[in-house]
């Protein structure tokens, strides 16, 4: 397991050697560079744009990314122009759609009267324009009424709440509607369907992850095409219901001891094992996209922390939002990694801004919206958080 060394980067340049020229190499030189120059102008201004175009996920707004290049003069931070000579060592900002939501919790949408009631606590001035609802949680329980087969069949679905009043009772308050749908932290289902949970090698026993006494329990595997086809089919429901967007998080595995590797085989740690997550997701991606919706994916700034991040491969991934996951309440009892222990012992706000100083880099590759979560939060600890991560250079975040 790798962790990354979270110090200072250092950047070294190499100096350049000049050699001097006779007077006509030098006029020659001349010529020559400003016939390079107009050649490499006209053949950018040829194919910037097609690669640009090639360059775009489907079912990306267009709006996601411009150049910083587009300015036609540089500037410094404060924006003023820069003196001729002067470069601009500031870090250049793309430019991003700004994702901006209120997070409901379950009991919020047991019926539209409690979702009427649970907008009102949303922050008037913080030009919240999306409300998320949890519809299918971590462990597997689901949240609304449901059609599909195997939930009904596994005693899962806690609120019958249709999807269309839950979108009809966000969006006649002005908000727009996002699901979230946790995938493979799924204890429930696979009790009734063992297909989709990890079975043993040699004798296809079920795995849990602890003794029966213990509280030992099944998990949903991403390696199952059954259990793949499940999360598929949940949120090929929501999407198709009218939400604007689908937050899918939970692209994870369990912890395994050494005795379990011993009972499942060395593909549940292998280093391509990722590949099962990030094929699951791609599938949810298409899915989504072709019901007319938009994919975000979530993870948990702790499993970073712990190197538990297979999911985040930007390369291999066709969805390219993450939202950062900040949970102060994982964080009050410390984060514990082989190498090293993490406190964070400071205000709700300074807990954020410390994790954002350990795993940004981690997430730089995607755009990223910041998620500020935790039962025992306040709403001034989450405006205080939120200034944190817009001071940061996140303008993008979820509260609660």
């Amino acid at each position: 397991m790798k962790f990354k060394n979270k110090g200072r980067k250092i950047y070294k340049t190499k100096e350049k050697n000049y050699y001097g020229k006779s007077p006509v190499g030098k006029a020659f030189s001349v010529g020559l560079t400003v016939l390079l120059i107009g050649g490499i102008g006209f053949i950018g201004y040829s194919v910037a744009e097609p690669l640009i175009n090639y360059s775009k996920k489907k079912g990306d707004n267009a709006s996601l990314s411009q150049s910083a290049t587009e300015n036609e003069a540089a500037t410094d931070e404060n924006g003023l122009p820069l003196e001729e000579g002067t470069t601009n060592t500031a870090p250049v900002v793309v430019n991003t759609e700004q994702y901006r939501a209120y997070s409901l919790n379950t009991v919020d949408i047991a019926d539209t009267q409690s979702i009427k009631t649970a907008l009102k606590r949303v922050p008037a001035d913080q030009h919240i324009e999306y409300i998320e609802v949890p519809l299918k949680v971590s462990g597997g329980n689901i949240y609304y009424a449901t059609n599909n087969y195997y939930a009904n069949s596994s005693g899962i679905i806690q609120s019958y709440t249709k999807l269309s009043d839950i979108v009809s009772a966000i969006s006649a308050e002005g908000y727009k509607p996002v699901a979230t749908i946790s995938t493979f932290y799924d204890n429930i289902v696979p009790n009734y369907f063992r297909d989709m949970s990890y079975l043993t090698v040699e004798d296809g026993s079920q795995w849990i992850d602890n003794d029966i006494e213990a509280g030992g329990k099944p998990w949903m595997t991403p390696f199952s095409k059954s259990a793949v086809n499940y999360n598929n089919d949940i949120v090929e429901e929501v999407s198709g219901a009218g939400f604007d967007k689908v937050v899918c998080y939970d692209f994870i595995f369990p912890n395994f001891r050494q005795s379990d590797i011993e009972y499942l085989g060395e593909n549940v740690v292998s280093s391509d094992r990722y590949m099962a997550l990030t094929s699951a997701a791609n599938t949810m991606y298409e899915t989504i996209i072709n019901n007319g919706s938009s994919m975000m994916l979530e993870v948990n700034a702790s499993d970073i922390l712990q190197g538990k991040s297979d999911i985040l491969q930007p390369m291999m991934l066709k969805v390219n939002t993450i939202i950062l996951n900040i949970d102060l309440d994982l964080l009050s009892y410390g984060i514990y990694t082989d190498e090293t222990v993490y406190e964070f012992t400071g205000t709700p706000a300074e807990n954020v801004k410390k994790m954002l100083d350990l795993v940004s880099e981690d997430v730089e590759e995607f755009n990223v919206a910041v998620r500020v979560s935790g039962a025992t939060l306040s709403t001034q600890d989450l405006l205080e958080s939120m200034d944190e991560i817009v001071e940061y250079g996140y303008e993008s975040f979820v509260l609660g």
